[in-house]
């Protein structure tokens, strides 16, 4: 039996900018997401802390002394829906950026919305 996968989303820029990251690191990013479309957690996939229970989960990949992010959450509907990929350039604590977070929740009230057929 095939286990059916949930379809990929992409939420505003976040495909275009995962295709612009070095090719090691949209490897990583693309067998995270397919493992989230087969209903798995890959070993990197981690929370992303303030966004209590909604499933929002973020990757993390270093490469050549840089720092790259995919977020995404499997938690609506069948769909795993991508938020944002991004290098995170701060180079002080590892925080995420607050303007990124406010990109991430942006384009996570546009997930929600999108699932309900709104």
């Amino acid at each position: 039996m095939i286990d059916r996968l949930k379809p990929l989303q992409w939420v505003g820029s976040s495909k275009k900018d995962l295709l612009v990251m070095p090719d090691k690191v949209v490897d990583v990013f693309g067998f995270a997401l397919h493992l989230a479309q087969a209903g798995k957690k890959h070993d990197q996939a981690k929370p992303l802390k303030g966004f209590g229970g909604t499933g929002v989960l973020e990757v993390v990949e270093d490469h050549l002394g840089d720092t790259y992010r995919a977020v995404y959450t499997v938690k609506i509907a069948e769909v795993v829906y991508v938020l944002h990929c991004f290098q995170k350039k701060s180079k002080h604590g590892i925080e995420t950026p607050k303007r990124d977070m406010d990109l991430i929740r942006e384009r996570l009230k546009i997930a929600l919305a999108h699932a309900k057929g709104e």
